[in-house]
């Protein structure tokens, strides 16, 4: 009889309080629950578990479990069934070659992979650090390259030189804006004046006209200056800051680099036990990843610096070139190679009533 059948049997049935009208006493009561009990699975039975995988335990029944006047037992009461109990769920989380791996497991692998990261930036930037103070007291050698570090002591000085030119040219350009404006003013303030003078309406319109003509040929040489200062600063802010950019970063290789070979001097005085041995291999790899790195920046520092100087020759002859003609024919009043000069450098000027394109446009 299977377990559905013994629990139906257990709970829809009741077991009778009398046998053929004859009251039942407590020796046969528990003879016919034997009977029913022995037809029902065994308790050895596999298929007898629950979900939590525990097997069912005995049923604990005695003669104090009956109803006192000999009515139905109740299955709660009679059956000490053990609590079903659900499996706790196993957070997973998918793995790069598609298998499952529990969360867990991969949180723990994601620390100790942030603690081995700064595990090795604490020891590189203490090596740095040390390699550093001794180079700066004068107790440790350094990898010098005399030809390199000369072209790089030249762009900075060039940098330098240049920073006061945009810084010079930037003023001139606002200055003459303002004298521009100026212009524009006092022609507005003659126009007016020759309307209202008729005595001097002659005199006062030959200087409206004057100064009109010097605010428009201003604002083609604002316009010529504006190009001028703005290709200068974008050589400079751009190349050149590139540029220094790698080689700050060949400086910074070049300091682990001497760092390392340091710790390998150091250590091939040591005595030669087996932990200073497999600590000298170590050094050595590491020390050669960074060699590795010291020479690739290297070579790129020196195809920068050569490419720079072309460029930098390249936009300064140009622009030089510009701001001359430019300053030349407004100050000798040639208004036609004044034009020429922007229509040359392919320089467009912004019409007076223009409105300034939106941020779309731009």
């Amino acid at each position: 009889m299977s377990e559905l059948v013994f629990f139906k049997r257990m709970a829809d049935s009741s077991i009778p309080a009398s046998m053929n009208g004859m009251p039942m006493d407590d020796d046969e009561f528990e003879r016919n629950l034997q009977e029913i009990m022995d037809d029902g699975p065994t308790l050895s039975d596999s298929s007898n578990t629950v979900q939590s995988g525990s097997p069912q335990k005995p049923v604990a029944l005695s003669q104090s479990d009956h109803m006192p006047d000999g009515g139905q037992v109740p299955m709660s009461q009679s059956l000490n069934l053990p609590p079903v109990s659900k499996p706790s769920p196993v957070i997973k989380s998918r793995s790069l070659n598609g298998d499952f791996v529990p969360k867990q497991q991969t949180m723990t692998q994601t620390a100790q992979n942030k603690l081995e990261q700064v595990k090795n930036w604490s020891i590189n930037t203490y090596k740095c650090t040390k390699q550093l103070l001794s180079e700066k007291l004068g107790k440790g050698s350094r990898t010098v390259d005399l030809e390199l570090e000369a072209q790089i002591e030249v762009l900075r000085d060039t940098k330098r030189k240049y920073e006061n030119i945009l810084r010079l040219s930037r003023a001139l350009t606002n200055h003459f804006s303002q004298v521009v404006q100026t212009q524009r003013a006092l022609g507005e303030a003659f126009s007016e004046q020759a309307q209202r003078s008729a005595e001097l309406q002659d005199e006062f319109t030959y200087n409206c006209e004057t100064q009109r003509a010097l605010v428009r040929n201003g604002e083609t040489l604002l316009g010529a200056m504006n190009f001028f200062t703005s290709s200068v600063n974008t050589l400079i802010s751009k190349t050149m800051d590139d540029t220094l950019l790698t080689v700050k970063n060949f400086e910074t290789a070049r300091l682990e680099f001497d760092a390392y070979r340091a710790d390998i001097e150091h250590l091939n005085l040591a005595p030669k036990d087996s932990a200073n041995i497999a600590k000298s291999e170590e050094l050595k790899r590491k020390f050669e990843g960074q060699k590795e790195k010291y020479d690739k920046l290297r070579a790129d520092v020196a195809i920068k610096l050569k490419f720079l100087d072309e460029n930098r020759i390249k936009v300064m002859h140009k622009q030089l070139l510009l701001f001359h003609n430019a300053i030349s024919a407004y100050f000798s009043g040639n208004q036609s190679a004044l034009e020429a000069t922007l229509k040359q450098f392919n320089i467009k000027l912004k019409a007076p009533n223009a409105e300034s394109p939106s941020w779309l446009e731009q």
